[in-house]
């Protein structure tokens, strides 16, 4: 079996179960009386990330520390840029509830609290079990925020959602699902894993190059779909609260429990210290727009977020060959397209500022 057959069919399993870890727990959870954004905001936010909870882990446990981390990395990269970007293409993301606002700051602090915590080289398993903590926190948060949501948002919700069984009454179907989901995971985790693995051993490229694409584009098909999907039936707060529920849990949850599990912690590569860790707390600072543009991400937007995933793919792959293009490729990034950008985003928030003011009696 060639290694990017065993990509693919990895791929494949991991997309399948995800699926039925998200409708088998959505139901589960809907049958404890929990409400419709909690259940979308954790259970089906954190279902989605159950391809990168079981390649994290398994790279882990198999010493390929790289493709744990650059697997994390590059998901909350692609999430943002590449799935929040396809998002609004489809359809300008207009944000209401209070959640993914709260969400927003939430994913840019906890990315520059990742970036603190690594700078020495590694994550400990102590610190590991801290971002574990943290975690569970914010699930608690969110359970109470989250009954405090109006109705609209409630209904938008229950309509991305299984139909929930009768309360208290979660059928031994639907735990079945969610096994099936699991054992599902674990098959492609390891096909993936071991496909990437031997990928980047013949190519001659890092195991952090592999992770951060192959790997993290391919686990973050989920995320993809489920936003596309919501994006396209008009219900934005889903299509945003999934990706930032995501990458929470990515940092706190898969990074975490990575961590924990190795016993004596993950090491970070210089590569991902200099380049993937920076580039991902840049992009979440991205995500800044949505607190003042009227918690709005228009498709022009959108159409910039992809360009720079683009960009990001392609960067990274000509750095892994040693290509010519590289150093040119990086001048017109840094000279040409972030500033412009930063103009451009300088311009639009202005307008919005002053269009306020001139609104407020």
């Amino acid at each position: 079996m060639t290694h990017a057959l065993a990509i693919i069919i990895g791929l494949g399993v991991l997309v399948a179960g995800g699926e039925l870890v998200v409708r088998g727990a959505s139901r589960l959870a809907l049958s404890l009386r929990l409400s419709p954004v909690v259940v979308g905001l954790t259970v089906v936010a954190f279902g989605t990330s159950s391809p990168e909870l079981v390649v994290s882990l398994g790279a882990t446990l198999e010493g390929s520390d790289s493709i744990a981390v650059g697997n994390v990395v590059g998901s909350n990269i692609y999430n943002i840029l590449l799935i929040l970007g396809v998002a609004a293409l489809l359809r300008p993301l207009l944000v209401r509830q209070q959640l993914v606002r709260f969400d927003v700051p939430l994913v840019i602090a906890v990315s520059v609290l990742m970036w603190l915590l690594v700078l020495d080289g590694s994550l400990s398993a102590a610190e590991g079990a801290a971002l574990v903590a943290l975690l569970l926190l914010y699930i608690s948060v969110t359970v109470r925020m989250g009954r405090r949501e109006p109705s609209p948002v409630q209904v938008e919700f229950q309509a991305e959602l299984p139909s929930a069984p009768a309360p208290g009454r979660a059928s031994l179907r639907d735990f079945g699902i969610f096994l099936a989901g699991v054992a599902a995971l674990v098959i492609g985790a390891q096909f993936l894993v071991d496909g990437a693995t031997a990928l980047a051993q013949a190519a001659g490229v890092s195991e952090l190059v592999v992770g951060l694409t192959i790997v993290a584009v391919g686990t973050s098909l989920p995320e993809l779909v489920t936003s596309a999907v919501a994006a396209l039936r008009g219900h934005r707060d889903i299509a945003v609260g999934n990706v930032m529920g995501s990458n929470l849990f990515n940092i706190l949850g898969i990074l975490g429990l990575s961590a924990v599990a190795s016993g004596d912690g993950i090491q970070v590569s210089r590569q991902t210290l200099e380049f993937g860790v920076p580039v991902m707390t840049v992009v979440a600072f991205a995500c800044l727009p949505f607190l003042f543009t009227g918690h709005e991400l228009r498709r022009w937007e959108g159409a910039l977020f992809v360009t720079y995933a683009v960009l990001f793919t392609v960067f990274v792959v000509l750095g892994a060959t040693d290509h010519p293009l590289v150093d040119p490729l990086a001048d017109v990034m840094l000279w040409f397209v972030l500033p412009l950008t930063a103009i451009t985003v300088a311009t639009v928030l202005v307008r919005e500022l002053a269009s306020r003011r001139v609104r407020s009696p």
